[in-house]
């Protein structure tokens, strides 16, 4: 049982493990995506670097810090987040693909991630058959047949979601190989999608090579899921994509923080700090 566990090892997250930490507060960071400041081949912009900084030293420095002050960290990828119950009470159930934690918090800081497929109609058909969430919209497809779109234990985990609930569930991986134990119970079709296709909502998804499947819904499970993904998942409040939060940070579920670049606003390293900071002492303040 964790204290608070960080999901992301950026500026944002590792500024509030720092805190919680320095609290005595049992704290566990896992990530597993690059984080965007790797890309930055040169930072001018930020305080206490004269000469300025390449963006992957920053970044494993931040993870060092962490380690150093004893904080744990785990590289591997969050699959799921979810809400159990405990006496009066409840607790955050976080699942990689081989573990499973418990925390009394959580913080959501991976960034502000676009994870979709560059598939023609997609937007067309958001909302019409088209969703994001399995746990959130799984009900409505209720034995029909779905699909989902992905390569990753992201995409595999949803799946498993729907395979209670749906008649038929198949991952199609648009091109990319997936290893086949890992999505034991569905089916697998590692082809190129060229487009989704209907009338007034979703009804085929039609492939490079001009093959069709009839499908009556698809979920979206591209690359890693980020912090918005989980956010939804949980039914906190997310507006144009961005996470709504109030002035500590914390969503409109309790004990679930968000910060940095999925919050929107400035996409600054000054900003990522100060809002994982924000998160990690409103966090003491309420333990």
């Amino acid at each position: 049982m964790y204290d608070v566990i960080i999901i992301g090892a950026g500026p944002a997250g590792i500024s509030a493990s720092l805190y919680t930490k320095r609290a005595n507060l049992k704290t566990l960071v896992i990530y597993k995506e690059e984080s965007a400041l790797e890309k930055a081949k040169k930072i001018e912009n930020y305080y206490g670097f004269e000469n300025g900084i390449n963006g992957k030293e920053l970044y494993k420095a931040g993870i060092n810090q962490a380690k150093k002050l004893g904080i744990e960290t785990l590289q591997a990828e969050v699959t799921n987040i979810q809400i159990e119950t405990n006496d009066n009470d409840y607790l955050f159930k976080i699942s990689t693909l081989n573990d499973i934690f418990y925390a009394k918090n959580v913080v959501l800081a991976t960034g502000n991630k676009k994870n979709k497929p560059n598939i023609l109609n997609l937007d067309k058909y958001e909302g019409k058959g088209i969703s994001y969430c399995a746990i959130c919209d799984g009900f409505f497809y209720k034995n029909k047949e779905v699909s989902v779109i992905g390569n990753g234990d992201y995409a595999v985990s949803e799946a498993m979601d729907l395979q209670n609930i749906a008649k038929t569930v198949t991952i199609i991986t648009n091109g990319q190989q997936i290893p086949q134990y890992r999505a034991e119970n569905v089916n697998i079709l590692e082809k190129q999608v060229e487009k989704i296709d209907g009338e007034d909502k979703v009804e085929k998804i039609v492939f490079k090579d001009k093959t069709k499947i009839k499908v009556d819904g698809i979920f979206i499970a591209y690359g890693v899921a980020g912090s918005t993904e989980f956010a939804k998942k949980l039914g906190a409040k997310v507006e144009n994509d961005k996470i709504v939060v109030n002035e500590n940070m914390e969503t409109t579920i309790k004990g679930l923080y968000a910060c940095g670049d999925c919050t929107g606003g400035l996409y600054q390293i000054s900003k990522a700090v100060y809002e994982g900071t924000k998160a990690g002492l409103q966090i003491i303040k309420r333990r």
